[in-house]
């Protein structure tokens, strides 16, 4: 769903840049809140694992894929506020480097793919933590309903701001029911990827995912030497009294295991991603709103297109643009995280110098 530029008209994108800029503001300042010494490194993992996994799009229909927009996700494991920040440090890597998604229409990709559906999903999701028995599976069939939900909800506000400011004259009606139409197949997608990553991490290491952040092994005591569960609390999961999920893996090894796993879905499985039209590109081409694409301004990129210029080479040049993009994409989410986390240590600093 990255909207290329001449999609949307200058004034729409201004207004959408200003939502996004605005968002974008508030996250960093709510980012704060929600970031700590363990989780800053986490935010930065996840904002490559997205990166590396919108490489691999999958077939949803013929001659149409999709791929992750990721909102859900990022939401999930480290907060709201951050996984607005953790898309939107994705969305300008590929803007920037990869000539993916237009730079004037950045504000517009950034509220579609970074806010709507991370908001959308968060609010689901912890709608449905509340209502589902308190279990790890139910963080993982929260996990699962909330990201199909905020494909289609994604797809509806760019719907939105093209009956705003669309540069063609094409029904809207017609635009929105093909634009949900394929998107809610594509958030099938994104569900099970969603769901699959949260409970791959919620089985080792609960206490680093921020939907989780609750989760808590029950509590038991031996007497007469048995194990009896202690007397039920309120607000505990599965109703019981509760002490922290020892850890099966250590932050470390996680971190490393995730940073190798994006390598290699961006290094080499991409390679075999389905080449079709992702959603927004196919109902584009199938209306005549691709007539009014404009050339990218990163076009001369040496990374254009998702390869290295002068590698001639397709899996090769692929592969080193996915791995070159993991890299630059982890090392400038880790660089605004840190930087996030710092400042809330300063005026906590701050705070405690005051009160003596």
């Amino acid at each position: 769903m990255h909207v290329p530029d001449g999609f949307i008209d200058a004034p729409t994108s201004v207004a959408t840049g200003a939502v996004a800029a605005a968002a974008v503001a508030v996250s960093l300042r709510g980012a704060r809140r929600e970031l700590d010494e363990r989780t800053a490194p986490l935010a930065g993992l996840v904002a490559a694992f997205i990166f590396a996994v919108q490489m691999l799009n999958f077939p949803v229909a013929a001659g149409t894929s999709g791929h992750l927009l990721g909102g859900a996700l990022a939401a999930i494991l480290v907060g709201p506020y951050t996984g607005v920040l953790c898309v939107s440090v994705v969305l300008l890597m590929q803007g920037i480097l990869f000539a993916d998604g237009g730079l004037t229409a950045l504000g517009v990709n950034i509220t579609n793919m970074a806010v709507v559906t991370t908001v959308i999903a968060y609010g689901l999701f912890r709608g449905l933590v509340k209502l589902l028995p308190r279990t790890r599976r139910s963080v993982t069939v929260a996990s699962f309903v909330a990201a199909l939900i905020s494909v289609p909800a994604a797809a509806l506000s760019f719907t939105l701001m093209y009956a705003i400011g669309g540069t063609t004259d094409v029904s809207i009606g017609k635009v929105a029911g093909a634009m949900v139409g394929v998107h809610i197949l594509i958030g099938i997608g994104e569900a099970a990827i969603t769901a699959l990553t949260v409970g791959a991490v919620v089985a080792v290491r609960p206490d680093l995912v921020y939907g989780a952040r609750d989760l808590r092994q029950r509590l038991q005591l031996r007497v007469n030497g048995a194990l009896v569960d202690v007397p039920a609390s309120d607000g505990a999961l599965d109703g019981a009294r509760t002490a922290p999920v020892a850890a099966r893996t250590s932050r470390r090894a996680l971190w490393i295991s995730g940073l190798v796993t994006s390598l290699v879905l961006a290094g080499f499985v991409s390679f075999y991603a389905s080449a079709d039209p992702d959603g927004l590109e196919k109902v584009a081409a199938d209306n005549g709103i691709d007539k009014k694409a404009e050339e990218h301004d990163s076009a001369d990129s040496p990374l254009a297109d998702y390869g290295v210029k002068d590698v001639d080479d397709a899996r090769l040049s692929g592969g080193l643009a996915g791995v070159i993009g993991v890299g630059v994409t982890v090392v400038a989410g880790s660089a605004v995280f840190w930087a996030v986390r710092r400042r809330r240590a300063n005026e906590d600093v701050s705070l405690v110098s005051t009160s003596v």
